[in-house]
């Protein structure tokens, strides 16, 4: 089997999880890492036994031996990093989002395509086996035709533990930006493109208190809104509602619903931050078979639902231990075999531009009508890689 080998700029807190996880598959060898001081890439290149380390991002792309650029790095350098990646020959997988603007994303599908190259885009967990036991749910028409679907990550903002929360609050930050790509993604992977989008938003607070150390105490001034309201269209012809703030102190409502003409998925988590952006957790399913409010008395919100077994692989429930970088590994198969890639840079830059259409709805009080179209992704087989390989 051949193998390829990985160079990766950005050797931040994600990177652990992401060496750990590539360390599993025979196909990828991560040959190279790269960041801003030598010392430290060296210091992370022992830790996980990697053989050379870069000062530069430059240095790094230039190395005739990497096949693949994983692209690590904080999300204004994304754009500028994959595209001279792509000019130097190399296929890259980059974390969300693909770009800071629509322009930056639609140079980089344009590039890679001219240079018959591959661009994966997180995020990957879509892929977790308690969305893709929704996928299949959903393809073997258990709730019928989809005809709606919602979503919902509310909380009260990232200050209470992040050590340096500020970029959360400027632009390019806020729920939508920072959190909703994993609501998005889980959305399109499982219902397709989106036609056109509208949206609501607010700004509730001028400033924020940090109350996290080191900087306890200090303030945040907030630069973009942060509640915001959206309706989606799908080409399918479902339509859906999202709901994005960093301004609810407490909320229950499910992270995801996906309803159907004869049936109901939940996706429900007791903390708000646990949604779609984890691969594993519980599916609980409804058909008009045992719908609750087909008898009286009715019974409370979440008893007598069906649990659905989660037979696919990578279903981890941990932040800091997960299988971050499956989307990487099935670039990888989709380059030896020649098909689609199914965390791919299309699917980023489809939802990329659906978040940009919905803050644009709201600012400008409009509908926005999406340009871009993707091809939903395959589902993950039960058996990967091992049916790939």
């Amino acid at each position: 089997m051949k193998k390829f080998n990985v160079g990766v700029l950005g050797i931040g807190d994600i990177s652990d999880v992401y060496f750990n996880n590539l360390k599993k598959y025979d196909i990828v060898n991560v040959t190279a890492c790269a960041g801003r001081d030598l010392e430290k890439a060296r210091k992370k290149a022992n830790q996980h036994h990697i053989p050379k380390a870069y000062a530069t991002s430059r240095e790094l792309i230039k190395d005739p031996e990497i096949d693949i650029i994983l692209n690590l790095t904080v999300p204004e350098v994304h754009a500028e990093l994959t595209i001279e990646a792509l000019k130097a020959g190399k296929h890259v997988y980059t974390e969300k989002p693909l770009g800071a603007t629509l322009k930056e994303g639609e140079e980089i599908i344009t590039l890679a395509q001219e240079k018959n190259l591959y661009v994966g885009c997180a995020p990957d967990t879509f892929l977790g086996g308690r969305l893709q036991t929704c996928r299949k749910i959903i393809d073997e028409g258990r709730i019928g035709e989809v005809i709606a679907t919602s979503a919902f990550v509310v909380s009260h903002g990232q200050e209470w533990f992040h050590p340096n929360p500020d970029f959360f609050y400027k632009q390019g930050g806020g729920p939508l930006l920072d959190i909703g790509p994993y609501y998005i993604t889980a959305l399109l992977s499982l219902l397709g493109p989106v036609k056109s989008c509208c949206a609501m938003s607010r700004r509730t607070f001028d400033q924020r208190t940090i109350e996290s150390e080191p900087r306890r105490g200090q303030t945040i001034k907030v630069e973009v809104d942060t509640h915001i309201t959206g309706n989606l269209e799908f080409m399918s012809g479902a339509i859906g509602t999202i709901i994005t703030s960093f301004d609810v102190w407490d909320s229950e409502l499910p992270r995801i619903e996906i309803y159907g003409t004869e049936g109901t998925i939940c996706i429900n988590d007791i903390d708000p931050l646990d949604g779609p952006n984890l691969f594993g957790g519980s599916v609980l399913l409804r058909t008009k078979e045992n719908y609750r409010w087909k008898g009286l008395p009715r019974k409370g919100p979440f008893s007598e639902w069906e649990k659905v077994e989660v037979i696919h692989p990578f279903n981890e429930t941990s932040h800091k231990e997960n299988s971050r970088g499956i989307g990487l590994v099935d670039m990888v198969y989709a380059i030896r075999d020649q098909r689609e890639e199914r965390a791919s840079g299309k699917m980023g830059f489809h939802s990329l531009e659906v978040m940009e259409g919905l803050l644009k709805s709201a600012k400008e009080g409009c509908f926005y009508h999406v340009e871009s179209t993707f091809k939903r992704p395959e589902p993950l087989p039960i058996d990967f890689p091992k049916s790939e390989g």
